[in-house]
């Protein structure tokens, strides 16, 4: 069985992306008639949002699971250019885009309403031979200081020269890994993996009428092209990893299906940085299909966190306790990218010693004020200062392990043992800036700390009710007789 504590080595994962780059912008908003000009839905937009696309939605996603990530392609030298590096900066990407002042940053826009896609509009043109040459010398100067390439191919041109590349990269020792767009999967010749969906494997020639021919003509596809091995997307069906000797299946993991939107790049961000991570490749497909599974439930090109990916596979096996801590500056990370998603941030606090029915009753009703809970959890130290010789009954490690493994909590932090923290979670808060603040008890609002913070910074202080006769003081006066 998969060790998931391993997960807290994605950090030290390495992985050049290299492709075609593109801006994806959304304009949101609800339809209640047809407009008067055409027989066509009016959106009245609420919102919009910009995100990285292409190859630098596989660089975001690869900085979301906590690895390291380069990423080389073409922009033009205009306000979309500008936003898109900007963007990347924000989600932790270092950016080596080549900006040419003859061509044009493709840009995707998609209206959507009720989380349904309306239309895209593509603004793009096809990156001339010339151009994509002008990246294959910083290709070679970078490649030595990773331990993987991922070329994610969308057949805007920035890949003419992938053969190059891709012998560039293998000369150097690295693993690379090809989402593929050409039907043509010889171009990708001497890849370690190719991620092609089932539409483009059929394209390519791949046989599809059952599951011995499909293994079949993947493994002489493979062989004439001089690839490695094959990682086949099969959506409802799930997923193949196929070698020469190897087949491993794994079934789909979906909850539920909002946007299929950047799937793809998903599932190679994953494979790749698991890879990176020194993760076996069975290992690595299996979660990446659950990554895909995790990412089809969100609107748009999403992103998936190491936390999310330890949840999923552990509910696999029955028991959320996975054995993945990630440290306090990790999961402040974690915290930040789940809030550039437009996720809500709850945050309370308390000791949490002996963990009981009235604690699981109010942390449920806390984390449904949002779609993320976080709970910060005082230490040993500050629970002797606050409660006296005698506790905490439990240690730190306990709790945290405890509370971590209820299905409302998705961060324990941890506070009171610095000095300014004067044994409340102020500091905490003012770093985390949750949407909305819990409490519960008899608090009112102007008595609760980080208070003031909060609804300052425009979220909202909640005080939930607690289950009377349910106290940790109570159960050990009980327990002491």
């Amino acid at each position: 069985m998969l060790d998931l504590a391993r997960l807290d080595q994605l950090q030290t994962a390495s992985v050049l992306v290299i492709g075609d780059v593109m801006l994806d912008r959304y304009f949101i908003g609800d339809t209640n008639r047809i407009s008067p000009e055409a027989p066509v839905p009016v959106v009245q937009v609420a919102h919009t949002e910009d995100r990285a696309g292409g190859a630098a939605n596989v660089a975001r996603n690869i900085a979301y699971l906590d690895g390291k990530a380069s990423l080389l392609g073409i922009i033009g030298q205009d306000s979309e250019g500008r936003l898109l590096e900007n963007l990347l900066t924000d989600d932790k990407v270092y950016s080596e885009l080549l900006a040419l002042n003859d061509v044009r940053t493709i840009s995707k826009t998609r209206i959507i309403s009720r989380h349904q896609q309306m239309v895209r509009l593509d603004m793009e043109d096809a990156f001339l031979p010339e151009q994509a040459e002008q990246i294959k010398q910083r290709f070679t100067e970078l490649t030595s200081d990773y331990n993987t390439v991922i070329i994610s191919d969308y057949a805007k041109g920035t890949l003419a020269c992938v053969g190059d590349l891709i012998q560039t990269a293998r000369r150097a020792g690295k693993s690379v890994l090809v989402d593929p767009k050409s039907k043509d999967f010889s171009l990708y010749r001497g890849a370690t993996v190719i991620t092609p969906n089932l539409s483009e494997f059929k394209a390519a020639g791949g046989n599809t009428s059952s599951e011995e021919t499909l293994l079949s003509s993947a493994r002489s596809m493979l062989t004439n092209a001089g690839i490695d091995t094959m990682l086949l997307t099969r959506s409802e069906q799930g997923m193949s990893l196929i070698t020469q000797n190897e087949h491993h299946h794994f079934p789909a993991d979906v909850l539920e299906v909002s946007d299929v939107t950047g799937a793809g790049d998903t599932v190679i961000a994953t494979l790749g940085t698991l890879l990176s991570a020194g993760f076996e490749l069975h290992q690595a497909a299996w979660l990446a299909n659950l990554a895909a599974g995790i990412v089809v439930a969100k609107l748009g090109a999403a992103t998936v966190s190491p936390e999310e990916l330890a949840a999923r596979a552990s509910r696999q096996w029955s028991a959320k306790t996975s054995g993945y801590h990630p440290s306090v500056e990790q999961s402040l990370l974690h915290i930040d990218y789940a809030r550039q998603q437009g996720e809500r941030i709850v945050f309370t606090n308390g000791c949490f010693d002996i963990l009981h029915a009235g604690h699981v009753r109010y942390l449920t009703q806390a984390r449904a004020l949002g779609d993320r809970l976080v709970v910060g959890l005082n230490s040993d130290a500050s629970v002797r200062r606050l409660k006296g010789e005698g506790r905490p009954v439990n240690s730190l490690e306990d709790r945290m392990e405890v509370l971590s493994a209820l299905a409302c909590t998705d961060w324990v932090i941890p506070f009171g043992d610095a000095p300014e923290e004067n044994d409340t979670p102020e500091q905490l808060i003012k770093r985390i800036s949750p949407q909305v603040l819990a409490k519960g008890g008899d608090y009112t609002i102007d008595s609760v700390v980080g208070a003031d913070f909060v609804q300052n910074n425009g979220g909202e202080v909640a005080i939930l009710p607690t289950v009377e006769g349910r106290s940790t003081t109570g159960l050990i006066k009980k327990v002491r007789g």
